[in-house]
């Protein structure tokens, strides 16, 4: 059996709301499910260092942001594995392709995927992406940018 996650996360991997910024942005996204089955699904984590929040099988490409390129995939796992090790104290890379340096939170995800000490995940939330006014919507009630990412694990 595979699981749909629908989860927001600040574009500032190392940014952490407040308690109660953080409950009016889950009250906020919990008015746009459809059903009490999915509200139930919904959780709001901290964590204490940076994970990756993958979109799980639905990846289908990572590409470099200058050059447009497309990054293999076990460049890109090495490259995660090793920032992971010292606890993602940077997240800046050497693209193979071009040799310009990034972040691995700027790369192009063919499925997005993103960087995160703070998710609000709604575990088959019963919907799609969030349009760009609910994920404002969102966004204005945390008090700051929020990427979104549909997990299929």
């Amino acid at each position: 059996m595979s699981d749909n996650y629908l989860t927001v996360i600040p574009t500032d991997p190392y940014w952490q709301p407040g308690q109660d910024a953080a409950d009016r942005a889950a009250a906020v996204l919990s008015g746009m499910l459809p059903d009490d089955d999915a509200r139930r699904g919904m959780d709001v984590k901290w964590h204490d260092s940076v994970e990756v929040v993958v979109c799980g099988t639905s990846l289908e490409r990572i590409s470099c942001p200058h050059c447009g390129a497309e990054c293999a995939s076990a460049w890109w796992g090495e490259a995660v594995s090793e920032r992971y090790s010292e606890g993602f104290a940077t997240r800046m890379v050497t693209v193979p392709c071009c040799d310009a340096e990034t972040s691995l939170n700027e790369l192009v995800y063919d499925w997005p995927m993103g960087f995160a000490r703070f998710r609000i995940e709604v575990l088959y939330p019963n919907r799609a992406w969030l349009t760009d006014e609910e994920l404002a919507s969102v966004t204005d009630a945390l008090g700051h940018p929020l990427r979104q990412i549909l997990i299929h694990v």
